[in-house]
Protein backbone atom coordinates (compact mmCIF):
# COMPACT_ATOMS: atom_id res chain seq x y z
CA UNK A 1 0.00 0.00 0.00
CA UNK A 2 1.10 3.33 -1.05
CA UNK A 3 2.20 6.04 1.54
CA UNK A 4 -0.41 8.87 1.33
CA UNK A 5 1.53 12.37 1.16
CA UNK A 6 -0.16 15.03 3.27
CA UNK A 7 0.56 18.61 2.62
CA UNK A 8 3.02 20.49 4.13
CA UNK A 9 0.83 23.05 4.61
CA UNK A 10 -1.35 21.18 6.59
CA UNK A 11 1.21 19.44 8.63
CA UNK A 12 2.42 23.25 9.93
CA UNK A 13 -1.06 24.18 10.37
CA UNK A 14 -1.04 21.34 13.16
CA UNK A 15 2.40 22.31 14.39
CA UNK A 16 3.49 18.78 14.12
CA UNK A 17 6.60 20.69 11.97
CA UNK A 18 8.61 22.65 13.47
CA UNK A 19 9.36 25.72 11.34
CA UNK A 20 13.35 27.38 11.37
CA UNK A 21 13.73 30.79 12.78
CA UNK A 22 9.70 30.79 14.03
CA UNK A 23 8.97 31.66 17.24
CA UNK A 24 6.90 29.02 18.87
CA UNK A 25 3.00 29.84 19.61
CA UNK A 26 2.18 31.47 23.07
CA UNK A 27 1.55 29.46 25.78
CA UNK A 28 -1.76 29.03 27.17
CA UNK A 29 -2.59 31.50 30.13
CA UNK A 30 -2.93 29.87 33.38
CA UNK A 31 -5.90 30.01 35.47
CA UNK A 32 -5.73 32.74 37.81
CA UNK A 33 -5.59 31.24 41.77
CA UNK A 34 -7.43 33.99 42.89
CA UNK A 35 -4.09 35.37 44.90
CA UNK A 36 -2.87 38.24 42.79
CA UNK A 37 0.70 37.73 44.49
CA UNK A 38 0.86 33.83 43.68
CA UNK A 39 0.02 34.85 40.15
CA UNK A 40 2.52 36.82 39.66
CA UNK A 41 5.03 34.53 40.73
CA UNK A 42 3.96 31.63 38.28
CA UNK A 43 5.36 31.93 34.49
CA UNK A 44 1.89 31.70 33.16
CA UNK A 45 -0.24 33.97 35.64
CA UNK A 46 -1.55 31.19 37.34
CA UNK A 47 -2.45 27.40 37.30
CA UNK A 48 -1.07 25.63 34.01
CA UNK A 49 -3.80 24.49 31.72
CA UNK A 50 -3.21 20.87 30.40
CA UNK A 51 -1.30 19.86 33.11
CA UNK A 52 -0.88 18.09 37.15
CA UNK A 53 0.38 20.96 39.64
CA UNK A 54 1.32 19.22 42.73
CA UNK A 55 0.92 20.27 46.19
CA UNK A 56 3.22 19.48 48.82
CA UNK A 57 1.92 19.46 52.44
CA UNK A 58 3.63 18.32 56.02
CA UNK A 59 0.08 17.27 57.27
CA UNK A 60 -3.32 17.79 55.88
CA UNK A 61 -5.36 20.86 56.66
CA UNK A 62 -2.32 23.21 56.61
CA UNK A 63 -3.96 25.62 53.95
CA UNK A 64 -4.14 23.12 50.47
CA UNK A 65 -7.83 23.87 50.34
CA UNK A 66 -7.58 27.57 51.20
CA UNK A 67 -4.88 27.49 48.49
CA UNK A 68 -6.94 25.82 45.65
CA UNK A 69 -10.71 27.48 46.95
CA UNK A 70 -10.58 30.58 44.82
CA UNK A 71 -10.57 28.05 41.52
CA UNK A 72 -13.11 25.52 42.56
CA UNK A 73 -15.57 28.37 43.41
CA UNK A 74 -14.91 30.33 40.48
CA UNK A 75 -15.06 27.73 38.08
CA UNK A 76 -18.62 25.74 40.07
CA UNK A 77 -20.04 29.06 39.79
CA UNK A 78 -19.50 29.31 36.08
CA UNK A 79 -21.01 25.90 35.52
CA UNK A 80 -17.91 24.27 35.36
CA UNK A 81 -17.33 20.80 36.68
CA UNK A 82 -15.10 19.89 39.39
CA UNK A 83 -13.94 17.02 40.67
CA UNK A 84 -12.68 15.28 44.04
CA UNK A 85 -11.33 11.97 44.21
CA UNK A 86 -11.45 9.85 47.55
CA UNK A 87 -10.78 12.87 49.86
CA UNK A 88 -9.76 12.06 53.40
CA UNK A 89 -13.02 13.42 54.78
CA UNK A 90 -16.18 14.30 53.23
CA UNK A 91 -16.81 17.70 52.40
CA UNK A 92 -18.58 19.92 54.76
CA UNK A 93 -21.43 20.84 52.33
CA UNK A 94 -22.28 24.47 54.12
CA UNK A 95 -18.77 25.31 54.94
CA UNK A 96 -17.89 25.08 50.86
CA UNK A 97 -21.18 26.37 49.81
CA UNK A 98 -19.94 29.87 52.63
CA UNK A 99 -16.74 29.27 50.59
CA UNK A 100 -18.56 30.48 47.21
CA UNK A 101 -18.69 26.38 45.39
CA UNK A 102 -21.55 25.89 43.59
CA UNK A 103 -22.59 22.52 44.93
CA UNK A 104 -24.77 21.21 41.84
CA UNK A 105 -21.24 21.14 39.79
CA UNK A 106 -18.98 19.27 42.32
CA UNK A 107 -18.86 15.54 42.26
CA UNK A 108 -17.08 13.56 44.78
CA UNK A 109 -16.07 10.43 43.63
CA UNK A 110 -15.20 7.81 46.75
CA UNK A 111 -12.72 5.01 46.06
CA UNK A 112 -9.91 2.95 47.53
CA UNK A 113 -6.39 3.82 46.94
CA UNK A 114 -5.78 1.98 44.03
CA UNK A 115 -9.36 2.44 42.38
CA UNK A 116 -8.88 6.72 43.67
CA UNK A 117 -5.52 6.50 40.94
CA UNK A 118 -7.69 4.82 38.45
CA UNK A 119 -10.65 7.63 38.72
CA UNK A 120 -8.48 10.24 38.96
CA UNK A 121 -6.72 9.95 35.94
CA UNK A 122 -10.06 8.86 33.53
CA UNK A 123 -11.70 12.16 35.11
CA UNK A 124 -8.76 14.17 33.92
CA UNK A 125 -8.39 12.77 30.68
CA UNK A 126 -12.01 12.92 30.06
CA UNK A 127 -12.73 16.46 29.02
CA UNK A 128 -15.63 16.74 31.03
CA UNK A 129 -13.98 18.30 34.13
CA UNK A 130 -12.25 21.39 34.46
CA UNK A 131 -10.10 20.76 37.23
CA UNK A 132 -9.71 17.34 39.62
CA UNK A 133 -8.31 17.21 43.08
CA UNK A 134 -6.67 13.76 44.36
CA UNK A 135 -4.07 12.91 46.79
CA UNK A 136 -2.39 9.84 45.33
CA UNK A 137 -0.69 9.31 48.70
CA UNK A 138 0.87 5.98 47.09
CA UNK A 139 1.92 7.36 43.34
CA UNK A 140 4.87 6.68 41.94
CA UNK A 141 6.65 8.27 39.39
CA UNK A 142 5.27 6.16 35.92
CA UNK A 143 1.63 6.47 37.53
CA UNK A 144 2.40 9.94 37.98
CA UNK A 145 3.57 10.54 34.78
CA UNK A 146 -0.11 8.91 33.40
CA UNK A 147 -2.14 11.75 35.28
CA UNK A 148 0.34 14.53 34.06
CA UNK A 149 -0.86 13.02 30.44
CA UNK A 150 -4.10 12.41 31.43
CA UNK A 151 -4.56 16.17 31.85
CA UNK A 152 -3.46 16.88 28.67
CA UNK A 153 -5.14 15.11 26.76
CA UNK A 154 -8.13 16.17 28.68
CA UNK A 155 -6.92 20.31 28.80
CA UNK A 156 -7.89 19.36 32.52
CA UNK A 157 -6.38 21.53 35.42
CA UNK A 158 -5.19 18.74 37.43
CA UNK A 159 -4.21 18.87 41.62
CA UNK A 160 -2.22 16.27 43.28
CA UNK A 161 -2.30 16.62 47.07
CA UNK A 162 0.74 14.79 48.77
CA UNK A 163 3.01 14.21 51.77
CA UNK A 164 6.22 16.74 51.75
CA UNK A 165 8.12 13.73 51.90
CA UNK A 166 8.08 13.13 48.07
CA UNK A 167 9.38 16.74 47.90
CA UNK A 168 12.52 16.05 46.67
CA UNK A 169 12.27 12.66 44.89
CA UNK A 170 11.60 13.93 40.76
CA UNK A 171 8.15 13.98 39.22
CA UNK A 172 6.81 14.93 36.07
CA UNK A 173 3.69 17.76 37.68
CA UNK A 174 4.40 20.48 35.26
CA UNK A 175 4.07 22.85 38.87
CA UNK A 176 5.31 21.75 42.28
CA UNK A 177 4.01 23.83 44.98
CA UNK A 178 5.46 23.04 48.91
CA UNK A 179 4.33 24.55 52.26
CA UNK A 180 7.35 25.48 54.40
CA UNK A 181 6.35 26.48 57.66
CA UNK A 182 4.29 29.81 57.02
CA UNK A 183 4.75 29.79 53.30
CA UNK A 184 4.12 28.20 50.03
CA UNK A 185 7.16 27.92 48.15
CA UNK A 186 7.63 27.06 44.77
CA UNK A 187 9.85 24.34 43.46
CA UNK A 188 9.32 23.56 40.12
CA UNK A 189 7.48 25.65 37.48
CA UNK A 190 7.45 24.66 33.82
CA UNK A 191 8.14 27.99 31.41
CA UNK A 192 9.42 29.91 34.23
CA UNK A 193 12.40 30.32 36.61
CA UNK A 194 11.49 29.11 40.02
CA UNK A 195 11.24 31.89 42.34
CA UNK A 196 13.21 32.67 45.18
CA UNK A 197 9.94 34.33 47.46
CA UNK A 198 7.63 32.36 48.60
CA UNK A 199 3.50 33.26 49.15
CA UNK A 200 2.12 33.83 52.51
CA UNK A 201 -1.29 33.17 52.26
CA UNK A 202 -4.42 33.87 54.25
CA UNK A 203 -5.65 31.67 57.35
CA UNK A 204 -6.79 28.31 56.58
CA UNK A 205 -10.45 28.17 55.57
CA UNK A 206 -12.45 25.39 58.19
CA UNK A 207 -13.47 23.12 55.80
CA UNK A 208 -14.55 19.87 58.02
CA UNK A 209 -15.72 16.58 57.30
Amino acid sequence: MAAQLVPLESLLSARTVWRAGRQAAPATPGESTGFAVLDALLPHGGWPHGALSELLIPAEGVGELTLLMPTIARMTKAGRLVALIAPPLCPYAPAWQRAGVDLRYLEIVDADARGALWAFEQCLRSAAFSAVLGWPSHADGPALRRLQVAADTGQCLGFAVRDSKHADNPSPAALRIERVENDWRIRKCRGGQVPSQGFAPPSPIALPG
